[in-house]
């Protein structure tokens, strides 16, 4: 984590704790004066937004820890912990929000509005608008979950406060108190945002594929190199929002020696760090034929073979020889396949047919960027 986009994420929330204790304040003792229990609610939604705001801090900090003997590859993923307790506290909030709600309706209070009351209310309407698009703004520019959640929380504040104004202009003007109603059909509304926010980080824990775009790039610089004909097999570990590791296979002709290859490697992996901010820890080698014209036809008609079945993506890593009578290649099978294990079985039971005298040794790899 570098400390620019540290000190970023921590001024942002410290921005959000101050308008939020703010609003909180005012809030609060509006709500109490009025027996308003939308407005009151809202007060309690601003302090929760506040606890979210200092979580971010706290997570953010911890994650820029340095790399040490008993986690390797650093606590940039606690981010994504402090995203996941900033959901639970969102859907906290809502589940609160809704019995208290509930309760009202059961048990309704007459609202007291006074016009200072509704004023603190819009101005409150207005600076959680701000507030959420510039948080979610600068999240999404520091790949920071924990911001993007506090920033769309305070956008569902923003729609609390607005119904607030709504609820207390149908009481002004028909004398119908339906704050109680608004704020259970808000609550829901923020226990979904917050099932959704729990999910999505959930997800980024468990391990999410490679974004195909970054895969696309990174194929393309390692490509960009003269000798390699292919990259192949790209994995990438996300140990943070920016922290990624990983390795990729490449295919290179059967001439290079070991010094070319470890030259080769080498500057792959400097460039894609420089370029990418991915350190490839492994790059593994396909040895391509190139001096057996007879190999050179042979792959194209296992290439023709393999792609006349459906669902193939890829075929790559193919080596051919013919004094050990060895075939080998990898062949990738789109998730889409109702049966990959079936369609894999097929390609080998006609590559057989087409070369019985070999022995095949073929891999079923996995695209991890598919889309």
């Amino acid at each position: 984590m570098t400390d620019e986009r540290e000190k970023t994420i921590v001024r942002t929330s410290v921005i959000g704790i101050a308008a939020n204790v703010l609003l909180a304040v005012f809030k609060a003792i509006i709500g109490f004066a009025s027996s308003s229990i939308a407005i009151v609610m809202d007060a309690v939604n601003n302090l929760t937004d506040a606890g979210s705001s200092l979580i971010t801090i706290i997570g953010t900090k911890l994650a820029g820890r340095e790399a040490d003997k008993k986690h390797p590859f650093g606590y940039g993923r606690i981010e994504y912990m402090s995203a996941m307790v900033i959901s639970v506290i969102v859907l906290y909030a809502g589940i609160t929000s809704l019995v208290e709600s509930v309760k009202k309706i059961i048990h309704p209070d007459t609202p007291d509005y006074s016009a200072i009351s509704l004023v603190i209310v819009a101005v409150a309407v207005v600076v959680k608008i701000v507030l959420g698009r510039y948080v979610i703004s600068v999240g999404k520019k520091t790949h920071s979950a924990s911001l993007v959640n506090s920033g769309e929380d305070a956008t569902l504040d923003s729609v609390i406060s607005a119904s607030t104004l709504l609820a207390a202009g149908i009481f002004l003007i028909f004398h119908v108190s339906l704050e109680a109603w608004l704020g259970a059909i808000i609550s829901i509304v923020i226990i979904k945002s917050g099932c959704e926010m729990l999910k999505e980080t959930i997800s980024q824990i468990l391990g999410e594929r490679n974004d195909p775009e970054l895969a696309r790039s990174i194929k393309a610089t390692v490509t960009s190199f003269q000798g390699v004909q292919g990259a192949y097999d790209l994995v990438l570990n996300n140990y943070g929002p920016d922290t990624w590791n990983g390795s990729v296979h490449i295919e290179v002709p059967d001439t290079y020696s070991a010094d070319q290859l470890d030259q080769l490697i080498r500057s792959i992996q400097v460039k894609v760090y420089a370029e990418h901010r991915v350190v490839l820890t492994a790059i593994g080698v396909y040895s391509v034929n190139t001096r057996d014209e007879d190999i050179i036809k042979s792959k194209k008609r296992v290439n023709e073979i393999v792609f006349s079945h459906p669902h193939v993506l890829q075929m790559h890593g193919f080596y051919m020889d013919k004094e050990k009578k060895t075939m080998r290649f990898d062949i990738v099978i789109s998730f889409d396949a109702e049966d990959r294990k079936t369609v894999y079985k097929n390609i080998l039971e006609d590559v057989q047919k087409e070369y019985p005298d070999y022995q095949l040794q073929v891999a079923m790899d996995t695209d991890f960027s598919e889309e």
